[in-house]
Protein backbone atom coordinates (compact mmCIF):
# COMPACT_ATOMS: atom_id res chain seq x y z
CA UNK A 1 0.00 0.00 0.00
CA UNK A 2 1.32 3.56 -1.03
CA UNK A 3 2.46 5.65 2.24
CA UNK A 4 -0.70 8.33 2.67
CA UNK A 5 0.32 11.89 3.54
CA UNK A 6 0.75 12.80 7.04
CA UNK A 7 -1.47 15.37 8.65
CA UNK A 8 -0.69 17.28 11.22
CA UNK A 9 -3.71 18.39 13.85
CA UNK A 10 -2.49 21.67 15.81
CA UNK A 11 -4.58 22.05 19.14
CA UNK A 12 -4.02 25.52 20.99
CA UNK A 13 -5.37 24.64 24.40
CA UNK A 14 -6.51 27.56 27.11
CA UNK A 15 -8.41 26.41 30.18
CA UNK A 16 -9.91 23.61 28.21
CA UNK A 17 -10.00 20.14 30.67
CA UNK A 18 -13.35 19.87 30.21
CA UNK A 19 -12.77 19.17 26.39
CA UNK A 20 -9.85 18.46 25.67
CA UNK A 21 -10.02 14.89 25.88
CA UNK A 22 -13.18 15.07 23.70
CA UNK A 23 -11.37 16.92 20.75
CA UNK A 24 -8.28 14.44 20.83
CA UNK A 25 -10.56 11.54 20.99
CA UNK A 26 -12.01 12.92 17.88
CA UNK A 27 -8.87 13.10 16.07
CA UNK A 28 -7.77 9.86 17.66
CA UNK A 29 -10.65 8.19 15.96
CA UNK A 30 -10.51 9.09 12.53
CA UNK A 31 -10.61 6.96 9.62
CA UNK A 32 -7.86 8.51 7.78
CA UNK A 33 -4.40 6.29 9.40
CA UNK A 34 -1.56 9.73 9.06
CA UNK A 35 -2.11 11.68 11.19
CA UNK A 36 0.07 13.27 14.28
CA UNK A 37 -1.52 15.69 17.06
CA UNK A 38 0.35 18.73 18.33
CA UNK A 39 -1.32 19.79 21.59
CA UNK A 40 0.08 23.65 22.65
CA UNK A 41 -1.08 24.25 25.85
CA UNK A 42 -1.09 28.33 26.37
CA UNK A 43 -0.44 28.58 30.20
CA UNK A 44 -3.37 26.76 31.32
CA UNK A 45 -4.09 27.02 35.37
CA UNK A 46 -6.32 23.92 35.16
CA UNK A 47 -6.47 20.47 33.99
CA UNK A 48 -5.57 20.82 30.95
CA UNK A 49 -1.71 19.75 30.91
CA UNK A 50 -2.20 16.58 32.60
CA UNK A 51 -5.28 15.27 30.58
CA UNK A 52 -3.76 15.80 27.33
CA UNK A 53 -0.99 14.14 28.50
CA UNK A 54 -2.72 11.28 29.07
CA UNK A 55 -2.69 10.55 25.16
CA UNK A 56 1.06 11.26 24.77
CA UNK A 57 2.61 8.96 22.90
CA UNK A 58 4.05 7.99 19.75
CA UNK A 59 1.17 10.27 17.89
CA UNK A 60 0.04 12.64 20.71
CA UNK A 61 2.76 15.27 21.83
CA UNK A 62 1.98 17.98 24.20
CA UNK A 63 3.85 20.94 24.43
CA UNK A 64 3.30 24.04 27.43
CA UNK A 65 4.42 27.43 27.62
CA UNK A 66 3.34 30.58 28.90
CA UNK A 67 0.34 32.41 28.21
CA UNK A 68 0.83 34.45 24.40
CA UNK A 69 -2.57 33.85 23.49
CA UNK A 70 -4.12 31.72 20.48
CA UNK A 71 -1.98 33.26 17.49
CA UNK A 72 1.06 33.04 19.54
CA UNK A 73 -0.19 29.30 20.37
CA UNK A 74 -1.29 28.04 16.83
CA UNK A 75 2.36 29.43 15.64
CA UNK A 76 4.24 27.08 18.16
CA UNK A 77 2.45 24.05 16.98
CA UNK A 78 2.91 24.86 13.37
CA UNK A 79 6.62 25.36 14.04
CA UNK A 80 6.62 21.46 15.70
CA UNK A 81 4.33 19.88 12.49
CA UNK A 82 6.03 17.41 10.59
CA UNK A 83 2.90 16.83 8.21
CA UNK A 84 2.08 17.14 4.61
CA UNK A 85 -1.04 18.85 5.38
CA UNK A 86 -2.37 20.96 8.49
CA UNK A 87 -5.74 20.80 10.41
CA UNK A 88 -6.59 23.04 12.82
CA UNK A 89 -8.35 22.24 15.94
CA UNK A 90 -9.57 24.30 18.94
CA UNK A 91 -9.55 22.13 22.21
CA UNK A 92 -13.56 22.93 22.86
CA UNK A 93 -14.12 21.66 19.27
CA UNK A 94 -14.41 18.58 17.98
CA UNK A 95 -13.96 16.53 13.88
CA UNK A 96 -16.33 14.24 12.22
CA UNK A 97 -14.81 10.96 11.80
CA UNK A 98 -14.02 11.10 8.02
CA UNK A 99 -13.77 14.49 8.56
CA UNK A 100 -9.89 14.05 7.24
CA UNK A 101 -9.94 11.08 4.66
CA UNK A 102 -12.95 12.72 2.94
CA UNK A 103 -10.89 15.44 2.28
CA UNK A 104 -7.65 13.83 1.60
CA UNK A 105 -9.76 11.80 -0.82
CA UNK A 106 -10.62 15.01 -2.70
CA UNK A 107 -7.09 16.49 -2.95
CA UNK A 108 -5.66 13.07 -4.19
CA UNK A 109 -8.23 14.03 -7.18
CA UNK A 110 -7.48 17.95 -7.43
CA UNK A 111 -3.87 16.59 -7.60
CA UNK A 112 -2.85 20.21 -6.62
CA UNK A 113 -0.96 21.37 -3.31
CA UNK A 114 -2.16 25.03 -3.57
CA UNK A 115 -6.07 24.08 -3.60
CA UNK A 116 -7.60 24.58 -0.03
CA UNK A 117 -10.05 22.10 0.98
CA UNK A 118 -12.82 23.32 3.18
CA UNK A 119 -16.10 21.50 4.42
CA UNK A 120 -19.43 22.61 6.20
CA UNK A 121 -19.62 22.32 10.31
CA UNK A 122 -22.34 22.28 13.08
CA UNK A 123 -22.76 24.15 16.49
CA UNK A 124 -23.25 22.51 19.75
CA UNK A 125 -23.45 23.01 23.03
CA UNK A 126 -22.73 20.07 24.70
CA UNK A 127 -24.24 17.18 22.39
CA UNK A 128 -22.77 16.76 18.76
CA UNK A 129 -26.27 14.61 18.22
CA UNK A 130 -28.33 17.85 18.48
CA UNK A 131 -25.68 20.04 16.48
CA UNK A 132 -27.57 22.42 13.96
CA UNK A 133 -26.09 22.83 10.67
CA UNK A 134 -24.21 26.46 10.06
CA UNK A 135 -25.85 27.82 7.02
CA UNK A 136 -22.91 29.27 5.24
CA UNK A 137 -22.84 30.16 1.00
CA UNK A 138 -18.98 29.40 1.39
CA UNK A 139 -20.41 25.97 0.70
CA UNK A 140 -19.30 25.52 -2.47
CA UNK A 141 -16.67 25.37 -4.60
CA UNK A 142 -14.91 28.85 -4.95
CA UNK A 143 -12.17 31.33 -6.91
CA UNK A 144 -10.38 32.75 -4.24
CA UNK A 145 -12.01 36.16 -5.70
CA UNK A 146 -14.87 34.53 -5.51
CA UNK A 147 -14.53 33.47 -1.92
CA UNK A 148 -13.35 37.11 -0.64
CA UNK A 149 -16.95 38.16 -2.33
CA UNK A 150 -19.00 35.98 -0.70
CA UNK A 151 -17.65 36.64 3.25
CA UNK A 152 -17.75 40.37 2.87
CA UNK A 153 -20.87 40.73 0.86
CA UNK A 154 -23.57 38.41 2.75
CA UNK A 155 -21.36 38.86 6.38
CA UNK A 156 -20.40 34.62 6.30
CA UNK A 157 -17.48 32.69 7.45
CA UNK A 158 -16.15 28.90 7.69
CA UNK A 159 -14.76 28.08 11.42
CA UNK A 160 -11.05 27.39 11.33
CA UNK A 161 -11.43 23.30 11.70
CA UNK A 162 -13.05 23.19 8.39
CA UNK A 163 -9.47 23.76 6.48
CA UNK A 164 -7.38 21.31 5.51
CA UNK A 165 -4.62 22.84 4.59
CA UNK A 166 -1.35 21.61 2.43
CA UNK A 167 1.96 22.27 3.89
CA UNK A 168 2.63 24.33 0.32
CA UNK A 169 0.11 26.51 0.70
CA UNK A 170 0.89 27.02 4.81
CA UNK A 171 4.03 28.30 3.90
CA UNK A 172 3.13 30.43 1.23
CA UNK A 173 0.64 32.20 3.54
CA UNK A 174 3.01 32.67 6.62
CA UNK A 175 2.19 32.19 10.37
CA UNK A 176 -0.63 33.35 12.31
CA UNK A 177 -0.37 37.04 12.92
CA UNK A 178 0.31 37.16 16.71
CA UNK A 179 -2.21 39.56 17.78
CA UNK A 180 -5.18 38.64 20.51
CA UNK A 181 -8.08 39.38 18.46
CA UNK A 182 -11.72 38.03 17.48
CA UNK A 183 -11.29 37.88 13.92
CA UNK A 184 -7.09 36.18 14.39
CA UNK A 185 -8.59 33.35 11.88
CA UNK A 186 -10.58 35.64 9.70
CA UNK A 187 -7.32 37.58 9.08
CA UNK A 188 -5.16 34.16 8.39
CA UNK A 189 -7.56 32.29 6.20
CA UNK A 190 -8.48 34.93 3.90
CA UNK A 191 -4.06 35.00 3.39
CA UNK A 192 -4.33 31.33 3.19
CA UNK A 193 -6.96 31.86 0.50
CA UNK A 194 -5.15 34.65 -1.14
CA UNK A 195 -2.47 32.36 -1.88
CA UNK A 196 -4.81 29.22 -3.34
CA UNK A 197 -5.21 28.78 -6.40
CA UNK A 198 -8.79 27.41 -5.48
CA UNK A 199 -11.19 26.90 -2.74
CA UNK A 200 -12.57 23.06 -2.82
CA UNK A 201 -15.51 22.10 -0.73
CA UNK A 202 -15.71 18.60 0.43
CA UNK A 203 -19.39 17.93 1.70
CA UNK A 204 -19.11 14.68 3.18
CA UNK A 205 -16.30 16.07 5.58
CA UNK A 206 -17.57 17.86 8.95
CA UNK A 207 -16.73 19.54 11.83
CA UNK A 208 -18.57 20.73 15.25
CA UNK A 209 -18.01 24.12 16.54
CA UNK A 210 -18.81 24.38 20.08
CA UNK A 211 -20.41 27.20 20.52
CA UNK A 212 -21.05 29.43 24.23
CA UNK A 213 -17.90 28.77 25.53
CA UNK A 214 -16.68 31.56 27.09
CA UNK A 215 -13.34 29.73 28.77
CA UNK A 216 -11.85 28.66 25.58
CA UNK A 217 -8.52 30.53 23.91
CA UNK A 218 -10.70 31.56 20.72
CA UNK A 219 -12.44 33.66 23.83
CA UNK A 220 -8.90 34.71 25.93
CA UNK A 221 -8.52 38.14 24.00
CA UNK A 222 -11.66 39.88 25.16
CA UNK A 223 -9.99 39.76 28.58
CA UNK A 224 -6.68 42.41 26.69
CA UNK A 225 -8.29 45.22 26.88
CA UNK A 226 -7.31 45.82 23.79
CA UNK A 227 -10.40 43.82 21.54
CA UNK A 228 -11.68 46.88 19.64
CA UNK A 229 -8.18 47.93 18.37
CA UNK A 230 -7.18 44.45 17.31
CA UNK A 231 -10.37 43.81 15.71
CA UNK A 232 -10.02 46.81 13.72
CA UNK A 233 -6.81 45.73 12.94
CA UNK A 234 -8.02 42.56 11.31
CA UNK A 235 -10.55 44.09 9.19
CA UNK A 236 -8.01 46.30 7.99
CA UNK A 237 -5.90 43.79 6.94
CA UNK A 238 -8.88 41.41 5.59
CA UNK A 239 -9.43 44.39 3.06
CA UNK A 240 -5.99 44.79 2.09
CA UNK A 241 -6.06 41.13 1.32
CA UNK A 242 -8.72 41.02 -0.80
CA UNK A 243 -7.39 44.16 -2.59
CA UNK A 244 -4.27 42.90 -3.52
CA UNK A 245 -5.69 40.55 -6.30
CA UNK A 246 -9.15 41.89 -7.33
CA UNK A 247 -9.77 45.97 -7.77
CA UNK A 248 -12.74 45.82 -9.32
CA UNK A 249 -16.70 47.56 -8.56
CA UNK A 250 -17.59 44.51 -7.29
CA UNK A 251 -14.99 43.65 -4.92
CA UNK A 252 -15.07 47.52 -3.99
CA UNK A 253 -18.58 47.14 -3.14
CA UNK A 254 -18.08 44.07 -0.95
CA UNK A 255 -15.10 45.82 0.85
CA UNK A 256 -17.57 48.41 1.56
CA UNK A 257 -20.46 46.84 2.86
CA UNK A 258 -17.94 44.25 4.78
CA UNK A 259 -16.66 47.86 6.57
CA UNK A 260 -19.95 49.38 7.29
CA UNK A 261 -20.73 45.90 9.14
CA UNK A 262 -17.47 45.96 11.47
CA UNK A 263 -18.46 49.92 11.95
CA UNK A 264 -21.68 48.56 14.48
CA UNK A 265 -19.10 46.97 16.83
CA UNK A 266 -17.14 50.09 16.56
CA UNK A 267 -19.75 52.28 16.98
CA UNK A 268 -20.66 54.11 19.28
CA UNK A 269 -18.02 52.90 22.00
CA UNK A 270 -14.83 53.92 19.96
CA UNK A 271 -14.88 57.17 18.47
CA UNK A 272 -11.35 56.88 17.22
CA UNK A 273 -11.81 53.47 15.27
CA UNK A 274 -14.83 54.70 13.85
CA UNK A 275 -13.15 57.58 12.80
CA UNK A 276 -10.41 54.86 11.44
CA UNK A 277 -12.96 53.27 9.60
CA UNK A 278 -14.82 56.40 7.89
CA UNK A 279 -11.31 56.65 6.43
CA UNK A 280 -11.29 53.22 4.77
CA UNK A 281 -14.27 53.59 4.08
CA UNK A 282 -13.65 57.40 2.06
CA UNK A 283 -10.52 55.33 0.59
CA UNK A 284 -12.19 52.90 -1.08
CA UNK A 285 -14.60 55.60 -2.82
CA UNK A 286 -17.86 55.45 0.09
CA UNK A 287 -19.56 57.45 1.90
CA UNK A 288 -19.90 56.17 5.32
CA UNK A 289 -23.31 55.67 7.03
CA UNK A 290 -23.70 55.46 10.53
CA UNK A 291 -25.03 51.56 11.65
CA UNK A 292 -28.32 50.74 11.27
CA UNK A 293 -29.55 47.22 13.62
CA UNK A 294 -31.97 44.57 12.87
CA UNK A 295 -35.51 45.08 12.95
CA UNK A 296 -36.06 43.72 15.91
CA UNK A 297 -33.55 47.07 17.37
CA UNK A 298 -34.43 49.61 15.63
CA UNK A 299 -36.91 51.08 17.78
CA UNK A 300 -34.96 51.07 20.57
CA UNK A 301 -31.96 52.68 18.57
CA UNK A 302 -34.32 55.35 17.90
CA UNK A 303 -35.75 56.08 21.17
CA UNK A 304 -32.16 55.57 22.84
CA UNK A 305 -29.65 55.31 20.76
CA UNK A 306 -27.22 52.79 19.04
CA UNK A 307 -25.49 52.36 22.53
CA UNK A 308 -28.91 51.41 25.00
CA UNK A 309 -29.82 48.93 21.62
CA UNK A 310 -26.34 47.06 21.08
CA UNK A 311 -26.37 46.92 25.06
CA UNK A 312 -29.95 45.13 24.47
CA UNK A 313 -29.43 43.24 21.94
CA UNK A 314 -25.92 41.50 23.72
CA UNK A 315 -28.00 41.01 26.90
CA UNK A 316 -31.20 39.28 24.88
CA UNK A 317 -28.81 37.31 22.93
CA UNK A 318 -26.57 36.46 26.03
CA UNK A 319 -29.59 34.90 27.74
CA UNK A 320 -31.19 32.79 24.56
CA UNK A 321 -27.46 31.63 24.70
CA UNK A 322 -27.28 30.58 28.68
CA UNK A 323 -31.08 29.08 28.07
CA UNK A 324 -30.13 27.05 25.35
CA UNK A 325 -26.73 26.16 26.72
CA UNK A 326 -28.36 25.28 30.43
CA UNK A 327 -30.95 22.66 28.63
CA UNK A 328 -28.41 21.28 26.46
CA UNK A 329 -26.50 20.21 29.85
CA UNK A 330 -29.68 18.87 30.98
CA UNK A 331 -30.37 16.90 27.96
CA UNK A 332 -26.40 15.72 27.89
CA UNK A 333 -26.33 14.52 31.82
CA UNK A 334 -29.53 12.92 31.14
CA UNK A 335 -28.33 11.07 27.99
CA UNK A 336 -26.83 7.35 27.81
CA UNK A 337 -23.26 8.48 26.29
CA UNK A 338 -23.00 11.05 29.58
CA UNK A 339 -20.65 8.44 31.73
CA UNK A 340 -18.48 8.06 28.68
CA UNK A 341 -18.47 11.99 27.86
CA UNK A 342 -17.69 12.52 31.88
CA UNK A 343 -14.62 9.84 31.52
CA UNK A 344 -12.93 11.27 28.44
CA UNK A 345 -13.12 14.97 29.22
CA UNK A 346 -12.51 14.91 32.92
CA UNK A 347 -9.49 11.59 32.71
CA UNK A 348 -8.80 11.63 29.08
CA UNK A 349 -9.01 7.68 29.45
Amino acid sequence: MAIKPLVSVLIPSFNAERWIGLAIHSVLTQDYPSIEVIVVDDGSLDRTVEIARRFEGRTVKVITQPNGGAPVARNTALAHAQGDYIQWLDADDMLGPQKISMQMKRSERVADDRTLLSCPFFTFYFRTEAAKLFSSLLYQDLTPSDYFFVKFNYDTFLQPATWLVSRHLTEAAGPWWELRSADDDGEYFCRVVAASNAVSFVPSARTFWRVGNSGSVSWAWRRSGRDLEALFQSTARCVEHYRKFEVTPRSQAACLTFLHRRLTLFYPESPELVDKTRKLIIELGGTMMLPILSPKYQYIQKMFGTGIAKKSQFFIRSARTRFERSWDLFRAKTSEAHDRIRTLTMTGE
